[in-house]
């Protein structure tokens, strides 16, 4: 009798269930307009959408104008956009089962960007560019043009309301699950490292203030969207930066979320500081994922150079993690689950129109 493969069991997070482990990570296209979802959008996610991966999660999704990384950025700040991702997501799903999520986004002080495939430059304001918001005003590289400015009280409600109106807008089209950006250096992992974080109110200083307002959104989020839905975080795990935000800061700030009803752990890390010094290498991260998940015990997803699918499963079999996040390998070979399914006998769901590709000898096809 032939075990199915971890990697192709369900799994159940709060309210849906996905048909297998395996997760699209969030990867910035940067080819939006004023935020609206395009032709880019439809062939990007709807090749990706149907490739039978249990959950596709679309791009960093800026909460407002201000929140972009750069002026190509998905947004969800107003119905023009929801309505413009609805039509996009409702294609794509004529022809694949997987689930969509979403990763809503304030970009911070690392906003007003051009494209990276356009040189990555920091934007002025006045040519093209805005003025950013950050928990100080310390930017993110000392040659950056317009440093951010300081966020007053006002300016964090407004964001925490922006976050609950494009959570709101994403239930609205039929979006499964929603991750919060709390890594990679953006607004909320800025509030929570004391290297982008040196505030006297409190808000900053201790690791309760910092992390006061990141739970703030959170709680947000978490009340303007229904209880079944999953809502859970991309966290980064360690700034890789003597003195900043550190794996026994993430424990912490997980243990609270848990308590607030965080359906998921999505564990990265790095890019706060252009200081980080990064050993990458294969799974790198996984034991950063390992130990959320045993100190929390909620869902925990592995991510970061997981390109293989024995690596993969060797993951999920050591209990390290309880879904596979594979992010660029996914570019670069859009069909990656269904070598996973060759390799590791799994089932997976394939378009009517694309049966014929699969080798006759490998029976991994599902309808």
């Amino acid at each position: 009798m032939t075990t199915t493969s971890r990697l192709f069991q369900p799994m159940t997070l709060n309210g849906l269930t996905l048909a297998n482990r395996i997760i699209i990570a969030p990867m910035c296209q940067y080819s939006a307009t004023e935020g609206l979802a395009g032709d880019w959008h439809r062939m990007h996610l709807g090749k990706l959408g149907s490739n039978g991966a249990g959950l596709l999660i679309i791009e960093a999704t800026g909460v407002s104008p201000e929140g972009r990384i750069t002026p190509g950025c998905l947004g969800l700040w107003n119905d023009g956009q929801a309505e413009a991702l609805r039509e996009t997501i409702r294609a794509t799903r004529t022809f694949g089962k997987t689930a969509f999520g979403i990763q809503l986004s304030h970009a911070g002080r690392k906003g007003s960007h051009d494209a990276p495939f356009n040189g990555g430059r920091r934007l002025p304001t006045g040519a093209g560019g805005w003025e950013t918001p950050a928990p100080s005003a310390i930017a993110f590289q000392s040659s950056d043009a317009n440093p951010p400015f300081a966020m007053s009280r006002e300016d964090m409600d407004k964001v925490k309301d922006d976050f609950a109106s494009a959570a709101r807008r994403a239930v609205s089209i039929g979006i499964e699950l929603i991750e919060l950006h709390m890594a990679h250096g953006y607004l909320l992992h800025q509030f929570l490292s004391p290297l982008a974080n040196q505030r006297t109110d409190s808000y900053g200083g201790t690791l309760e203030n910092r992390m006061r307002f990141p739970l703030e959104v959170f709680r947000a989020v978490r009340e303007n969207t229904p209880a079944t839905l999953p809502v859970g975080i991309r966290i980064s795990a360690t700034d890789w930066v003597e003195g900043g935000w550190s794996e026994s800061d993430t424990l912490a700030l997980c243990r609270q979320l848990k308590t607030m009803g965080c359906d998921f752990f999505h564990v990265s890390s790095g890019g706060l500081s252009p200081d980080q010094k990064i050993p990458a290498a294969p799974g790198y991260q996984v034991a950063f994922a390992a130990s959320v998940k045993k100190e929390t015990g909620v869902p925990t997803i592995a991510v970061g150079l997981i390109t293989e699918p024995a690596q993969a499963e060797r993951i999920l079999a050591e209990e390290d993690a309880d879904l596979i996040a594979v992010g660029r390998r996914m570019l670069s070979e859009p069909h990656w689950p269904w070598r996973a399914a060759a390799e590791l006998q799994g089932k997976i769901h394939v378009p009517a129109q694309y049966l014929r590709a699969v080798p006759g000898d490998q029976d991994i096809a599902i309808r």
